[in-house]
């Protein structure tokens, strides 16, 4: 498992997002189905699933809030655009109709909005994904969920994304001297800028 800087990078298995664990913070927590896989990494790195006391979810999409439920004891965070769909469960907005599941856990305890800080990280808000999309930025490394991959990709916009959205997000997250970035599926990379910069040219022709 690769560490970057303070980060453990978690690969996601199968159709599970990555995940990210630094200090007692989880990155999103995948579709929770592998849950053996995920607590072996967890192990790995050296933490025990109580060490885990605040689970961050980059947009309410199953895969990615699927395994909220494996950590009962950790707060669950998520932008506020995106916190009624955890606690409604609806199949639609959580795509979990793709997975043919449900979210287990439909607690949220602290909506996130611009600005607030994890750790030393800034929520910056980046729809077009989801409304509620989030990326997290420390000033060098940014965690961008599924707004966009390494090599010029990015998150699909036809459940409940907007193109008009996701073309601000990028734009303005092709702005920021990213060095290493960590999206929620694909490889992380460094010099993050430039396959931001591509992700904004190649969506400018989608």
């Amino acid at each position: 498992m690769e560490k970057i800087k303070n980060i453990f990078c978690i690969e996601g298995f199968g159709a599970d997002s990555n995940c990210y664990l630094f200090d007692d913070i989880l990155i999103d927590t995948g579709t929770g189905i592998k849950k053996d896989y995920l607590y072996q990494k967890i192990k790995e790195a050296n933490y025990s699933i109580d060490d885990i006391s605040m689970i961050v979810n980059t947009h309410c999409h199953f895969d990615h809030v699927g395994g909220n439920y494996l950590f009962p004891n950790a707060k669950v965070l998520i932008h506020e655009n995106d916190a009624e769909s955890i606690r409604s469960g609806d199949l639609s907005s959580t795509a979990g109709f793709i997975f043919g599941e449900s979210i287990r856990r439909n607690d949220v305890d602290i909506e996130l909005k611009e600005g607030d800080k994890i750790s030393n990280f800034e929520v910056l808000h980046t729809p077009g994904h989801t409304s509620g999309g989030i990326s997290l930025w420390d000033g060098e490394i940014l965690i961008s969920g599924d707004t966009v991959f390494s090599n010029g990709g990015f998150g699909r916009i036809d459940i409940g994304g907007n193109s008009n959205d996701m073309a601000e997000s990028i734009d303005r997250l092709s702005k920021l001297d990213v060095k290493y970035l960590l999206p929620g599926h694909g490889p992380w990379v460094n010099n993050g800028k430039r396959h931001i910069e591509l992700a904004r040219q190649m969506f400018q022709g989608y």
